[in-house]
């Protein structure tokens, strides 16, 4: 079995900080891809933000600049440190990994979610 497990949000002002992390652990192989997803309300699912193991990223156009996608592969960990935060960036987080288990399936497993507000 797999957990992938996100920790990290909260409530923030505009143009604050905040650090999100997420570890996948369980009968794991390997881990391909690594990706943080936001969902806002009545908005459907958007990337913000993916990893490969090797390293190479991948941003929205909206977070360019202002997040940061950083990954541990001895760990099977993904972090995003996201500045200058937004009131639109105000959603629930997803973090997912696209892996091989000990059996040699590969599937991608999403975390449960964390929310992130970025209020005044």
């Amino acid at each position: 079995q797999v957990q992938v497990v996100e920790s990290g949000g909260g409530l923030v002002q505009p143009g604050e900080s905040l650090r999100l992390s997420c570890r996948a652990s369980g009968s794991i192989i390997s881990i391909r891809n690594m990706g943080w997803y936001r969902q806002a309300p009545g908005k459907q699912r958007e990337l913000v933000a993916s990893i490969t193991s090797g390293g190479s990223t991948n941003y929205a156009d909206s977070v360019k600049g202002r997040f940061t996608i950083s990954r541990d592969n001895a760990k099977n960990a993904v972090s995003l440190q996201m500045n200058s935060l937004k009131p639109e960036d105000t959603a629930v987080y997803y973090c997912n990994a696209d892996l091989i288990t000990t059996d040699w399936s590969h599937r991608l497993y999403w975390g449960q979610g964390t929310q992130v507000t970025v209020s005044s």
